[in-house]
């Protein structure tokens, strides 16, 4: 049998359930493997005591006959979703310290199904960021590297810590949450799986809020199979989460094991073919339309009008709603405190101190559009403009199925490359944002590997609550692209 650390999500149950392997000895195993690669700064908490006592009680059920969908399997949290008894921070001064009284429902949902934890992953501040390089606690650094140049490369944001962690055989799944791409494009920088549900699919609850209209919580993993059954084991509906959505959960995996595309339709968005873009990843966007074509698709060219003012429309409701999320941090209540003379002279310094520079950024840019006189001109505009990008995507999905798309306009990139420009820094989101301000699924592919030797992921997204076909059009992408790529030393 390959090395514990080698298997994905479905060997490790599949080896355990045929007692080649205890959850004990998994967990241990992966524990290692973080100790090996702690350089990466892909953890801000480490729970490995937590990990084996949960991995004891893994073993004890499947004893018993009770194992879960997940059982015994070790997975990072990204710290952003609040743990029991272990310190959540968001990657923020302001939270440092901060244990919680309860347990986030997408955390508790995937414990309910027998996984552990290993620890809690680094971000974005707030998920703010596209590179993963704005935490408190350092920037994560990508396991990859360029052919021969030896300069540290991002994972992208803001679930950069979660999309490492995988990417390095830490874990063989992690959580992350996408707000305009936070999980898609640090999975296509670290040649990984990552998904963002439709919007409501899996429960807010217990998670750190930025934009409270657009967060969601989704998994990484190896391979598609594998994300589906992390996605199984998160959704759900949950009473306490106002816009969970009350549906039944599909068998997500089922459909990833059934790559089965005979006369799916794929529109190709003309709008997506921007300047800017790498010339190797259109020709892989031509190359996997080319690859589904083959497995039984057509190709349709549909167009989405309104993408272009999909990233300036997010940069005004996006950093409205982190405004009003983060005055609850005001050290009153809870975490950081910076004494002064008055209350506002604490506020003051408490939030001055706490947040980072691009946290900070956005809170301005949103109480700015908020403002008495600004509200109509920009925030009310920009969600009149959300509503017809939501339109251009129901218009296209009545001669489609799916859509293919790029992930990301280029590979990952050095870290400290374009920190000193915001809107370049944001143009890396431009291929995730309109599904996220229709509140679409999305899944990101490895699809190949530019002449660097870095991967490159393809996105295929799909209907709301319509999972089942995003899942089989991207296993059948990654069967037909066949990608076998593994950062050197991980």
């Amino acid at each position: 049998m390959a090395a514990l650390t080698d298997l994905t999500l479905a060997q490790l149950t599949a080896a355990m359930a045929r007692k080649e392997a205890s959850a004990l000895e998994v967990a241990d195993a992966h524990l290692k493997k973080l100790d090996e690669h702690r350089a990466l700064n892909a953890f801000i908490t480490e729970t490995p005591d937590k990990a084996r006592e949960m991995a004891k009680a893994s073993d004890a059920r499947r004893a018993k006959g009770e194992a879960g969908l997940l059982e015994g399997v070790p997975l990072a949290i990204k710290d952003l979703f609040c743990t029991e008894g272990v310190q959540t921070t968001a990657a923020s001064q302001i939270l440092k310290g901060f244990i919680p009284q309860y347990e986030s429902t997408v955390t508790s949902n995937l414990w309910k199904a027998g996984a552990t934890m290993v620890g809690k992953t680094n971000l974005d501040e707030f998920a703010m960021g596209s590179s993963n390089m704005t935490s408190h606690f350092g920037g994560v650094e990508n396991p990859w590297k360029r052919k021969g140049d030896n300069r540290k490369l991002v994972p992208g944001g803001s679930s950069g810590g979660s999309a490492a962690a995988v990417a390095a055989y830490m874990v063989p799944g992690s959580t992350g949450t996408d707000t305009g791409g936070s999980i898609r494009q640090p999975a296509s920088f670290c040649g990984i799986v990552g998904m963002k549900p439709t919007y409501g699919r899996c429960s807010r609850w217990g998670v750190v809020a930025f934009a409270s209209s657009l967060d969601q919580p989704g998994p990484f993993a190896r391979t598609v199979e594998d994300t589906a059954l992390m996605l199984q084991a998160m959704s759900g509906h949950d009473p306490k989460d106002s816009t969970s959505a009350p549906l039944a959960v599909p068998d997500f995996a089922a459909a990833a094991r059934n790559p089965d595309i005979k006369g799916l339709r794929v529109g190709i968005p003309k709008e997506y073919r921007v300047e800017g873009t790498a010339p190797e990843i259109t020709a892989l966007w031509d190359k996997g339309m080319e690859m589904l074509k083959a497995a039984g698709a057509t190709a349709v060219e549909v167009s989405l009008p309104h993408t272009k003012y999909a990233l300036p429309a997010y940069y005004i409701v996006a950093p409205a709603e982190c405004s009003s999320n983060l005055a609850r941090y005001d050290g009153v209540r809870y975490g950081l405190r910076v004494p002064g003379k008055d209350l506002t002279d604490m506020y003051e310094g408490t939030r001055g101190a706490g947040f980072g520079k691009e946290t900070r950024r956005r809170i301005m840019i949103g109480t700015y559009v908020l403002s008495a006189g600004y509200y109509d001109a920009y925030y009310r505009k920009a969600q009149q403009i959300r509503q017809l990008i939501a339109r251009d995507f129901k218009q296209a999905f009545e001669t489609c199925d799916v859509l293919l798309t790029p992930t990301a306009p280029t590979a990952a990139f050095a870290a400290g490359d374009k920190m000193d420009d915001p809107v370049t820094m944001y143009l890396n989101d431009m291929f995730t944002i309109p599904a996220s301000m229709a509140g679409l699924p999305g899944i990101s592919v490895p699809a190949g590997m530019d002449k660097d030797g870095l991967p490159l992921g393809l996105q295929i997204l799909g209907r709301a609550f319509d999972e089942e076909t995003v899942l089989k059009a991207g296993a059948a992408l990654e069967k037909a692209a066949g990608f076998q790529g593994r950062a050197a030393g991980y």
